[in-house]
């Protein structure tokens, strides 16, 4: 269960280095593969001063992506307000998401583990972090859909084309990097991004939903 014993968005000293442990931690290893005593050992603190500063190791994984996805769900919406027409606003919301996974790299890793795992261990707290990010791009499209510019898209499939882009694109570069195996007409293929993921991306579902 969700339990806060700090404030996440102002955490003391020892708060903060815990939470950049976990972070961390919980990136290579999964929910599943982490151990408290391994975060406190990264943070510096024996898990007396772990427990008492933030909580189990559920309190400690439901903090660690509210921290980020709370954030983007609460700016997201302010990103988006400051622009005009619904294909400015779409632009918005896809350049902070992206700006956003670029600022916090442990987050691809864990979402993507939690996409395979159906959501096993996902906090309910952070599940209505995303809804809220959802609801903005839900606002977005059916404000596109009402002015006649977008065309009447599922929601979630455009969710699904936003941040499946973003996630593997990062995820998967290293991979494709290391494989010298690759036939040379894929890798003359494998061309610098133009402009950033996020811009790019973009693009892509704005050609996809415009009318």
């Amino acid at each position: 269960m969700f339990r806060r014993k700090t404030d996440i968005n102002n955490p003391g000293k020892t708060a903060e280095k815990i939470l950049t442990a976990a972070r961390k931690t919980f990136a290579e290893h999964g929910y599943s593969g982490t151990h408290v005593d391994e975060i406190a050992r990264r943070a510096g603190v024996n898990k007396a001063t772990l427990y008492y500063q933030i909580g189990d190791k559920d309190t400690l994984y439901a903090n660690v992506l509210h921290q980020v996805l709370g954030n983007i769900a609460e700016r997201v919406s302010q990103s988006v307000a400051q622009e005009k027409t619904p294909e400015e606003k779409l632009r918005a919301y896809i350049l902070f998401i992206a700006d956003a996974v670029d600022k916090n790299p442990e987050l691809p890793p864990i979402m993507m583990r939690e996409v395979a795992s159906g959501g096993t261990h996902l906090p309910q707290v952070v599940a209505e972090d995303i809804a809220s990010v959802l609801t903005v791009l839900l606002e977005i499209l059916e404000e596109g859909k009402e002015q006649d510019v977008f065309n009447d898209v599922v929601p979630f499939l455009v969710h699904a084309m936003i941040m499946g882009s973003i996630l593997i694109f990062k995820m998967g570069a290293p991979i494709k990097d290391r494989q010298m195996w690759l036939p040379d007409d894929l890798k003359s293929r494998d061309k610098k991004l133009p402009g950033t993921i996020g811009e790019e991306v973009a693009k892509m579902v704005l050609k996809a939903v415009k009318k």
